[in-house]
């Protein structure tokens, strides 16, 4: 059914109408190397100053996990079965597709009234559209990280192995350029959760560590955010923890986050921050395609005096 729904929901994204969570298919790259070349240190994410929790009730976060990203480790049992870290009780929050307007201001705006955290993976695209939302989210806390160029299924036969690698590539130097040279974590989920062999073992030798999850909100077929809220609390009560997936670009779990984080903590349940050893080191190739290709805006050098100049008061 999740395969199914992709392929409905394919066509839907463009540059300017949302209306599904599903983007493009595979956009062409540039070739990528034999081996990674010889590359500067990339910058890591900074540490953003933790501000007291306004809010005495909030959910709040339990526990800061590190991880070691050496050789690709998965989490998330749908997929991965061997790290088992969550404590009962404990969830991770995650959020596919964004950035995007309003929805994902909005999603930030709910963490930050419940004083808790989340992952979100990027589309590569999404995040050239619209880098200050991206950076505000990376501002707030958050760990980043990717979700492909233009979520194209990897598991398409269509696609040639290089350019899944592209999509990959691609994906994880659109995030660093919008969030304006800071590297992303490396941290990434295949789109549609569908996990070509070769490709894991590619990321594993890129040291990205890879995500599917242990229950989905499903949010992308929900009819309206209180579905969203029930098929998140039903799974999750059945399982006792896990990673939840779900979509920061739709605007019904936007809707639905306030309540949804109220039930986890009335639940009883516990936030994990998850954070990345080290970023995630792109490949300049990529990065220079991006600056390549990105529509940067022209922005004036002229001096304020020079520009404004008051006329009467």
């Amino acid at each position: 059914m999740r395969i199914a729904a992709a392929l409905i929901l394919a066509g839907a994204i463009s540059l300017g109408v949302p209306g599904a969570a599903w983007s493009q298919a595979a956009t062409k790259g540039a070739a990528a190397p034999q081996a990674a070349p010889a590359a500067p240190a990339p910058t890591p994410a900074p540490a953003p100053a933790k501000a007291a929790c306004a809010n005495p009730d909030a959910l709040g976060i339990a526990r800061v996990v590190e991880i070691d990203t050496t050789g690709g480790p998965g989490f998330g049992f749908e997929h991965f079965k061997q790290l088992d870290f969550l404590r009962d009780k404990e969830v991770v929050l995650t959020f596919d597709d964004g950035p995007w307007l309003v929805n994902t201001p909005s999603v930030l705006k709910s963490l930050a009234d419940q004083c808790t955290t989340g992952i979100f993976f990027s589309i590569g695209k999404h995040a050239t559209y619209y880098p200050e939302i991206l950076k505000q989210v990376l501002a707030a806390g958050h760990t980043v990280g990717s979700h492909t160029w233009s979520h194209a299924t990897l598991t398409n036969k269509k696609l040639t192995e290089q350019q899944r690698k592209d999509e990959i590539e691609k994906g994880f130097s659109a995030v660093k350029w919008a969030l304006g040279g800071v590297s992303p974590a490396p941290f990434f989920r295949f789109p549609a959760l569908q996990h070509p062999p070769e490709m894991v073992t590619y990321l594993g030798t890129r040291n990205i560590a890879m995500f599917s999850c242990d229950l989905d909100s499903f949010d992308f077929k929900a009819r309206n955010p209180q579905q969203v809220i029930d098929v998140t609390m039903k799974k999750l009560d059945k399982l006792g923890k896990g990673i939840i997936l779900m979509h920061d670009f739709h605007k019904h779990t936007a809707e639905a986050l306030p309540e949804l984080l109220s039930r986890l903590k009335a639940g009883g349940y516990k936030v994990v921050k998850m954070v990345a050893k080290a970023p995630v080191q792109t490949l300049p190739q990529y990065d220079e395609e991006i600056l390549k290709d990105a529509k940067l805006p022209t922005v004036s050098t002229r001096p304020v005096s020079s520009v404004v100049q008051t006329i009467s008061q």
